[in-house]
């Protein structure tokens, strides 16, 4: 098995309870999220464990909707959502941490591959440096709209 981890972490000038309303209100990412296209929620009207959604984005040029769900609730401090695609498991942990009157968001994000061949075992060697800045940028851009969400909300 193979796996690969991304974790970058961004100070936000809001409290924890500000950030985590903004990670955790599904309903409007699409308009908070700048590299979300689509949202479409797939069952609960909440955030809670089992919550599922489709969130479809734009990578390398192409659509691509990713079927995700709520792991783990820690309210105001942790929550983790997986989903599992295209021969790999992914999990993201996001945890809220003090950092005087702010709060750092920490994004740890992981892909796992489960059930790959040889080859594409050796693909995913190839292209994965590649991925993993692509993935890096996004992330950085989803804190970047998450930061300024939450410091709106707090203005």
């Amino acid at each position: 098995m193979s796996a690969s981890e991304i974790r970058v972490s961004r100070t936000i000038d809001a409290p924890a309870s500000a950030v985590w309303n903004v990670l955790t209100d599904l309903d409007n990412a699409e308009s908070v999220l700048s590299g979300v296209e689509k949202l479409e929620r797939l069952d609960s009207t909440k955030y809670e464990v089992g919550t599922r959604w489709r969130e479809t984005r734009v990578l390398f040029g192409k659509s691509s909707s990713e079927e995700m769900w709520v792991a783990e609730i820690d309210p105001e401090k942790r929550t983790v959502v997986k989903a599992s695609s295209r021969g790999a498991d992914y999990t993201t942990v996001f945890t809220l941490t003090p950092a005087g009157d702010g709060t750092t968001l920490t994004f740890h994000f992981s892909a796992e591959a489960t059930g790959m061949g040889a080859f594409s075992r050796f693909l995913m060697k190839v292209f994965g440096s590649f991925a993993l800045k692509a993935t890096t940028k996004m992330i950085r851009q989803d804190l970047d709209d998450i930061a300024a969400a939450a410091e709106k909300r707090t203005a």
